[in-house]
């Protein structure tokens, strides 16, 4: 996460009240038991409390449609590009990965077109990619949980390509970050390639305690489930459940560590793998 600072200022904080947030942050963060808590939940509960002193009810509103509208101009080229592709499913998986650059969130600059070139020429750091083939033909039932705005509008490439008639997008239920909601997943149109479902929760992850029974159900009950990015990635990363594959680029050295890969390396991984 940036710093305190600069996130307070993207919060649209006045001077006033970023003395009186910050103590009361640091007290928070005294009193984290980093044994017990996940990242993406000390994340949300850090924003939670900038919520509560910002007027601005969506910070990240202008480049999250900025980067939508952004990769929708270019999807025919994207199309085409899988269309053309010999083997059209890596194509698509890969765009879908080239995607998880598009992050607003950590303190880094992203170049989409450079991302894409290195992914279509790179091997995965971890290559589980065949047996996600595999898992998405044998699915009756799949849930995929979404992250990023723009990432989204490559992850619609994916769904489209795999042509499955059973999938559910789970989304964050209210808005966090740059990651998806309900609005977002409507704009860019992935209602047309699967049903959409909000994960009743408002952290950058899925934290299955504190997600909705009725996503909840959903979850225990698909046949596969596809978790993109790094903040699901860490919400999920203590579930051993051969069902579940990680889809992400490595954007921590912490996270690549945990993983077996290193920054910047792309990952296609079967959780319990």
């Amino acid at each position: 996460m940036d710093s305190l600072p600069s996130r307070m200022k993207k919060f649209g904080i006045k001077k006033e009240d970023q003395l009186v947030l910050q103590e009361e942050l640091n007290f928070e963060i005294s009193r984290i038991d980093y044994r017990k808590s996940f990242s993406p939940e000390v994340t949300r509960n850090i924003i939670e409390k900038l919520k509560h002193f910002s007027p601005i009810s969506d910070p990240y509103e202008v480049e999250k449609k900025e980067s939508n509208l952004m990769l929708l101009s270019r999807y025919p080229e994207f199309q085409k590009l899988v269309k053309e592709s010999p083997n059209q499913f890596d194509t698509a998986l890969r765009l879908a990965i080239a995607g998880n650059i598009i992050d607003f969130g950590p303190a880094h600059r992203f170049n989409i077109d450079e991302t894409i070139k290195r992914v279509l020429k790179s091997e995965f750091a971890i290559d589980h990619s065949g047996q996600l083939k595999k898992a998405i033909k044998k699915a009756e039932t799949i849930l995929y949980l979404g992250d990023n705005c723009g990432e989204i509008v490559l992850d619609k490439l994916f769904l489209e390509t795999i042509n499955h008639q059973n999938v559910w997008f789970a989304v964050r239920d209210k808005v966090v970050l740059n990651d998806i909601t309900m609005k977002e997943a409507l704009e860019v149109g992935i209602d047309e390639f699967a049903t959409l479902i909000s994960n009743g929760d408002d952290s950058p992850s899925t934290l299955l305690h504190r997600v909705s029974k009725e996503f909840l159900k959903i979850y225990k009950s698909a046949d596969l489930i596809i978790a993109k990015g790094m903040g699901n990635f860490e919400g999920l990363m203590h579930e051993k459940n051969p069902r579940l594959f990680n889809l992400m680029m490595i954007k921590c050295e912490h996270i690549g560590q945990v993983v077996g890969a290193n920054y910047g390396d792309f990952v296609v991984k079967q959780n319990h793998l």
